[in-house]
């Protein structure tokens, strides 16, 4: 039996992918371990899935004055002599680096220690965590065709994200149940990314009337973002978030609005969903969201909108588009070979392991 370490944190997006992988990985008789932080989003939602979980330190690498840049590299220090006992303890054949902070150390530690590792990169432009990871990789998979060039030719591959599976198998009766809908109109799904947009929110809800006239409409808001005010309105139902009947609600939907995270569009490629895209602004962000919508733009997987463009005319008009040449997009996704990340990922881990 081959053992597997996968390490990722911070962010829902460097821990779902992971989760992804599981079945398969168990399929193919890997023993598998999870290194994260000792507290952070990850432990709870990597213990779910039960299979040993292991904390670590783990410090903030920023590009930014903080007084925190003092004491961090402490962190990742004494992280790294954590990771390196368990190493020695579990004695893993691969490791599978998700990104976030804390895979920093791990793969430190796996490189002192003779350990294989794949690396997956998510956005457009590799991040700090991943610029450090690359010199100790033996591959690093990617989302987009215009990351491969930024990578070493060697270890370049483009894999796509692994999606869950269950996100594959959703049920639109279900989605009609919980929403109310009779099926009569086509669906607009919302989806603010996991802490939803206020931005993106507001925009939609300004030209509210005029979508319902031709659509039924599934809105997830973020937590602390629905307005009861617009409760009553027929055609409308909004939700702070959806765990599992989001695969329903993806089933049901004829066409997406979305931010632009790596994971969230891969799943919209996936699934073959024509999306408007609205990216986090460069204000906001490093800009990531902006490249990976432009990139999906560029493939004819998206229509995209910049968050600084944004108007009640312009949000109304592109989603009519949008939704009139879907069958577009639908064929322009059903040509992508970045749809089965799941078996790449598995094959090349398997392949790599010592």
């Amino acid at each position: 039996m081959k053992k597997i370490i996968l390490t990722g944190g911070g962010t829902a997006g460097h821990v779902t992918p992971n989760i992804a992988l599981l079945p398969k990985l168990k399929e193919m008789g890997f023993d598998v371990s999870y290194i994260g932080s000792y507290e952070g989003m990850e432990k709870k939602l990597i213990e779910e899935q039960n299979i040993p979980y292991y904390g670590i330190s783990s410090g903030k690498l920023r590009r930014y004055k903080s007084i925190k840049n003092l004491s961090d590299p402490f962190r990742v220090i004494k992280g790294f002599f954590e990771a390196c006992s368990l190493m020695r303890k579990i004695k893993p054949d691969v490791i599978f680096s998700k990104g976030g902070f804390v895979v920093v150390p791990v793969v430190l530690a796996a490189k002192l220690h003779r350990v294989p590792i794949v690396i997956h990169e998510s956005d457009m432009t590799p991040g700090l965590a991943t610029k450090i990871s690359i010199p100790c990789a033996t591959k690093v998979c990617c989302n987009f065709p215009e990351t491969v060039k930024m990578l070493p030719e060697k270890k370049a591959v483009l894999s796509g994200s692994p999606i869950r599976k269950e996100l594959l198998s959703g049920n639109k009766e279900n989605a009609y149940r919980l929403c109310g809908f009779d099926g009569s109109k086509p669906i607009l799904l919302v989806v603010g990314g996991s802490t939803g947009s206020a931005n993106v929110n507001n925009a939609i809800r300004s030209i509210l009337d005029r979508l319902l006239v031709s659509f039924d409409i599934i809105h997830l808001c973020g937590k602390g973002k629905t307005d009861a005010s617009y409760n009553d309105k027929k055609g409308y139902v909004q939700f702070e978030y959806a765990k599992d009947e989001l695969r329903d609600y993806f089933a049901a939907s004829d066409i997406v609005v979305s931010r632009a995270g790596a994971n969230a569009i891969c799943e919209l490629l996936a699934i073959r969903k024509p999306n408007l895209l609205i990216p986090l602004s460069a204000r906001a962000s490093r800009g990531d969201q902006i490249l990976n919508a432009n990139s999906f733009k560029a493939q004819g997987y998206s229509e995209v909108i910049d968050e600084d463009d944004l108007n009640d005319d312009l949000l109304y008009n592109t989603i009519m588009t949008l939704y009139k040449n879907k069958d577009t997009y639908i064929k322009n996704m059903d040509k992508s070979s970045q749809s089965d990340a799941v078996k790449i990922i598995t094959e090349l881990l398997y392949k790599t392991a010592k």
